[in-house]
């Protein structure tokens, strides 16, 4: 018997939709409504609500099942998916109750005789419709086994076999039918692809505009997928020359111009109809070379580096047109090219380096190539009329090699201002990052600003090599987005300035203070390795980390520069050497007290890791994996922090100086107790003596236990002292990096107590995160942050706004509902220098902890009239990035 006569019998489909929002289900409902129009019974297994289905079709030959098979994607909001709480559902939903879920289905399926399974896009209805040797198919643009793998690497590995599982159930479906905007999907066999299946259109354009308030003098543009309005008349003249439209729903009877393809209708339906009557859609060869191809981009997503964002490479998306392997969908002519748009080749080759598949890379590179304006032509959008990239335009030779580097900021999860101190520390890279792009010219080949060519005219010496530099963003922190110099002017004499006339130097204007930071990495390279720089030097510089939210936004730009350049100039230094020089470029050209906590995090640390590291000075202990179940968030109070601040530095100069004190009151110490107790050294314990003598040569305040500062010097330390009795009593407190006041009162017991406290409690923060997962885990490790932040505050470096922020973890974590169920947050902190900037957030890395961290976002709006910037995920460091070395792809020259 032939499909038509087949379709004259009712057929019995079984259509499992999946537990994933309305939108499968409306779309389901089309293909349903035709089906049951050709008089066949569909059975609709489904956790959508009944109303879906039923306010379009009225209907005996529907029957609803609600049951729920799988569960989609968890959301916080429309916009954000919560990785693990989704693969958690589905284990509960899917994997847990696999046998019975089998077992079930396989029974129901004989007993309604289902001709048919069709899937949207349910795994384990295939599987089951196997089992119960019925014929299956799928229908959709994507597979769960393609989102999943996503989220696998994102939320941790332990989840991977729900990836295999689910590719092993879709294997079972006979074949896909394809609808447009497709991932990658190689558990299919086969592919049938048809047009955009969409719900029916209710309401006339009138009456849209009506409802939504749109005057009928609005210009709309509309991608109508439902059909074209009645009675209008498509003409060719409708489209530009070499466009197609594809039309859907048009009737069968009205002609169209050759520039307008006609889609059939109801394609879906009209082929699950033959199927199930047998006839066979799937060819005689499977789609090797699709699978083959589908299966590289998702084994590529699944063995990807954990923390790197997904790219979907160009050559999927035009494979299919290049290797002939179009199935279904329709195909024109149009004066002898594809109507589908060509393949264009990178604007750049990378000649060494990895993407690493960081999309904000991507974006980076993007915009590079955009700057090569024709600026003689006059085609010159507004856009290209703004300062900085009219500035950026000229500052590249195209013709020779760029080197890019990239380096994000950090989120001081525990250890803060304790680095200058000895500490461990413990940071987490953030996902924003600053980008630099730096090419090295030849003086004679770089296109100099006027003003630039002008000032080297002025000094007669010729062609000399200049150092430009384009930093963007410049109209969100009021100041010049430019910089440029002669680099012989950071030459005194026969030898590199000294940091002191650097400083002078950089501080002459305040709109250009900024360059220090980029433009000193050059000086201390100068100073510190012996680098000379013969050629002209051109940056770009281009960072997303925010400026003043105390996320280390300085030392992502001093990193990504010093890397940039040193890239372009062949040096190989290691990225903890690398840190070290840019933090000197903080402290001595910048003039900033900070430690090296920020530039090493930067430099070596990797998505998705803390970075732990005693700051004695810079020893990297190693990373620490941050727990599946544990999660950071980084909210910022909108206070501008500064680590320049006077409040950050006599905070530091207050730690040095209870240094000085201890180590004088432990010099004192021995002679003294040897005297009291009428002994001589032989006769002390020789533990004693040594830390009696560690301590009087203390060289990091951090290494003062606790209990010892609590047993014999806490009493020593006076609550505060001026500067010039310091100075009187003690001749230095021995920071080459901060200068006391003579006439200025430092807070010291505080402060020097703070880093004693600090390092303890960072080793046991270090220490619980391997520990077993437990609410007593979580409780332990908020509670660490939550004494971190209130010692701050004894330091005197807190600000309302952050502890407006705590407060609000804290009403969270101990509200009714937190308490009636599992906890989700559980600590917070001020972060970095304090004063300000951003808080850090511990929490359980779930659904519920990012809805209450929105919520606490809102409320702190409400409370402030601020809505705080969230930071959270994480990339790889610059030293894991490494450098791109890329040259621009000229357009063949025609004879």
């Amino acid at each position: 018997m032939g499909a038509d006569e087949s379709r004259k019998r009712p057929l019995v489909f079984a259509y499992y939709v999946t537990g994933h929002g309305f939108g499968h289900a409306t779309r389901v409902v089309e293909v349903i409504r035709h089906l049951i129009l050709a008089g066949h019974d569909v059975h609709v297994v489904t956790g959508a609500p009944d109303f879906v289905f039923t306010t379009e079709i009225q209907s005996t030959r529907l029957f609803l099942r609600k049951v729920l098979l799988d569960c989609g994607a968890v959301q916080a909001d429309a916009l954000t998916v919560d990785r693990l709480a989704s693969l958690e559902k589905y284990s509960e939903t899917a994997v847990v109750r696999r046998d019975s879920i089998l077992a079930t289905e396989v029974e129901w399926l004989k007993s309604i005789k289902a001709d048919l399974v069709v899937s949207d896009v349910v795994p384990v209805a295939c599987r089951a419709a196997a089992d119960a040797e019925i014929r299956s198919v799928c229908v959709t643009n994507f597979s769960w086994d393609f989102i999943y793998a996503e989220y696998v690497m994102a939320a941790g590995n332990h989840h991977r076999s729900i990836v295999w599982q689910i590719a092993e159930d879709y294997s079972h479906c006979e074949f896909l039918i394809r609808l447009p905007g497709y991932c990658p999907m190689p558990a299919f066999r086969d592919t049938i692809d048809v047009p955009l299946v969409v719900r029916r259109l209710h309401k006339s354009r009138k009456e849209v505009r009506r409802e939504l308030g749109i005057g009928e003098d609005i210009k709309v543009v509309i991608l109508n997928f439902g059909g074209q309005p009645a009675g209008w008349k498509l003409k060719g003249e409708y489209l530009p020359s070499g466009w197609l439209c594809l039309v859907c729903g048009a009737s069968d009877s009205e002609e169209l111009p050759p520039n307008f393809v006609k889609l059939e209708k109801d394609v879906a339906a009209g082929i699950l109809q033959d199927t199930a009557s047998g006839k066979n859609y799937a060819s005689n060869q499977l789609s090797g070379a699709r699978r083959l191809r589908d299966a590289i981009v998702l084994g590529y997503q699944l063995q990807r580096v954990s923390g790197r964002d997904l790219s979907i490479p160009d050559w999927y998306a035009n494979a299919e047109n290049e290797l002939g392997l179009r199935t279904g969908s329709p195909t024109a002519d149009m004066n002898g090219n594809s109507f589908l748009m060509d393949s264009y080749p990178e604007d750049f080759e990378i000649l060494h380096g990895d993407l690493l598949s960081l999309s904000d890379t991507v974006s980076f590179l993007k915009s590079l190539s955009e700057l090569d304006v024709v600026f003689d032509s006059g085609k010159i959008t507004k856009k290209r009329q703004m300062r900085e990239q009219k500035a950026a335009a000229n500052l590249f030779n195209w013709e020779e090699d760029i080197f890019v580097s990239r380096a994000p900021g950090r989120l001081d999860v525990i250890g803060g201002i304790a680095d200058y101190s000895g500490s461990l520390v413990l940071q987490m890279p953030t996902r924003e990052a600053c980008h630099v792009a730096v090419q090295k010219i030849q003086p004679s080949k770089q296109r100099l600003w006027k003003h630039a060519q002008a000032r080297q005219n002025a000094k007669g010496r010729g062609q000399t090599p200049v150092l430009q530099i384009v930093s963007y963003g410049s109209e969100l922190s009021n100041r010049g987005p430019t910089f440029d110099m002669d680099l012989s002017d950071f030459m005194d004499g026969d030898q590199p300035m000294s940091y002191e006339m650097a400083r002078n130097y950089f501080s002459r204007d305040p709109s250009q203070r900024w360059a220090a930071y980029v433009a000193g990495t050059i000086l201390v390279l100068m100073k510190e390795l012996g680098v000379r720089f013969d050629n002209s030097i051109s940056m770009l510089v281009s960072s997303a980390v925010p400026k003043g939210k105390g996320v280390s936004s300085s030392a992502s730009v001093e990193v990504a520069s010093m890397s940039a350049i040193a890239a372009a100039h062949g040096l190989s230094i290691s990225p903890r050497d690398l840190a070290l020089l840019c933090q000197k470029v903080e402290n001595h050209v910048v003039g900033a007290p900070c430690g090296v906590m920020d530039q090493m995090t930067s430099a070596c640390g990797e998505a998705n890791k803390l970075l732990a590291m005693i700051c004695q000075p810079a020893e990297v202990l190693g990373l620490v994996d941050i727990p599946s179940h544990i999660r950071f968030w980084g909210i910022d109070s909108g206070i501008r922090h500064s680590v320049g601040g006077a409040d950050y530095g006599s905070v530091r100069i207050g730690a040095f100086m209870g240094r000085k004190i201890i180590r004088s009151v432990a010099s004192k110490l021995l002679p003294e107790s040897l005297a009291t107790n009428g002994m001589s050294a032989d006769d002390l314990e020789e533990d004693g003596v040594e830390l009696l003598e560690a301590e009087a040569s203390l060289d990091y305040l951090c290494n003062l236990s606790p209990h010892r500062y609590e047993a014999l010097y806490v009493k020593q330390l006076p609550e505060s002292m001026l500067g010039e009795t310091f100075l009187e009593n003690y001749t230095d407190h021995n920071d080459p990096v901060t200068k006391i006041e003579k006439k200025r009162s430092y807070g010291l017991r505080a402060a020097a107590r703070h880093p004693i406290y600090e390092n303890f409690r960072v080793k046991a923060f270090k220490a619980l995160l391997t520990s077993s997962t437990s609410d007593e885990q979580l409780t332990a490790l908020g509670e660490l942050m939550y004494q971190c932040h209130y010692s701050y505050s004894a330091c005197g470096i807190g600000s309302d706004g952050t502890d407006k922020l705590v407060q609000l973890v804290q009403e969270m974590q101990h509200s009714k509902i937190s308490r009636s169920a599992e906890g989700t947050l559980y600590g917070a902190k001020i972060t970095g220098g304090g004063s300000g900037g951003t808080v850090c957030v511990i929490g359980r890395n779930c659904l519920r902890s990012s809805e209450q961290i929105l919520q606490i976002q809102q409320r702190y709006k409400g409370a402030t009239g601020y809505l705080p910037i969230l930071f959270e995920g994480s990339s790889p460091g610059a030293g894991k990035f490494g450098h791109l070395r890329i040259r621009r792809r000229l357009p063949s020259k025609q004879n």
